[in-house]
């Protein structure tokens, strides 16, 4: 499997290089936007490993522009800027996952390994389980044609539900994806806001969608 590491930060890139050598991939290393654009042009990666703030050319415009001419290499993006507003950008742009930083290599190898197993088909940008339509570039959803008014959490939370409908995901994972925090058992923010999604997706229809697996998380899937 080889890998395109676009990280500005010497330290930083040569630590993901080692450590991604050491489990058996094949990782090149590019200092900024532009040469990372280059080089996802020039060969032919399994996955870009894409910080966000890069000199010259931005994460965001590197992977917008591969997007636009049709590449569809699975991208995890590293980024400080852990706002509600920069992830669904980021889902809205194409991207398969994304990481704050600091974060553990362990965490990151677990990332990676997720997104390579999905295989290299990629999801398009409007995601249908059921009669559920979330459309990403749209930042909206809808069920059975009803608009569905969602806060921009909730969207989020929806979103990474659809798009990795059918597999259960931990409190643990929806908490760093979507608050970017360690999950704590005393803390019932997820529990709280799978509440509320449940009474805008679920609620006002027969069928139900989001289903709780005890003591594991939640899975949204057409039964």
């Amino acid at each position: 499997m080889r890998v395109l590491i676009v990280e500005d930060e010497p330290k930083a890139a040569a630590y993901l290089r080692r450590g991604l050598s050491e489990h058996g991939f094949v990782a090149d290393v590019a200092a900024g936007g532009e040469e990372g654009l280059y080089l996802a042009r020039q060969s032919r990666y399994d996955l870009l490993v894409l910080d966000v703030m890069l000199p010259g050319r931005d994460g965001w415009s590197v992977l917008s522009e591969l997007r636009r001419t049709g590449d569809q290499t699975p991208v995890l993006f590293l980024t400080a800027r852990d706002a509600v507003p920069d992830r669904v950008k980021g889902l809205e742009l194409g991207a398969d996952d994304y990481l704050v930083k600091p974060f553990a290599f362990s965490e990151l190898l677990a990332r990676i390994r997720t997104i390579l197993r999905r295989g290299p088909a990629r999801r398009p940008e409007t995601l249908r389980v059921a009669d559920l339509e979330v459309d990403l570039a749209a930042h909206r959803a809808s069920r059975a044609g009803r608009r569905l008014d969602l806060t921009p959490k909730e969207f989020l939370l929806l979103s990474l539900l659809a798009r990795r409908a059918g597999e259960v995901l931990s409190r643990t994972l929806i908490a760093e994806q979507v608050w970017d925090m360690n999950f704590d058992s005393g803390t019932n923010v997820v529990e709280v806001h799978v509440r509320r999604l449940r009474s805008k997706v679920d609620d006002p229809f027969a069928r139900k969608l989001i289903r709780t697996v005890r003591g594991v998380g939640y899975v949204l899937e057409a039964e």
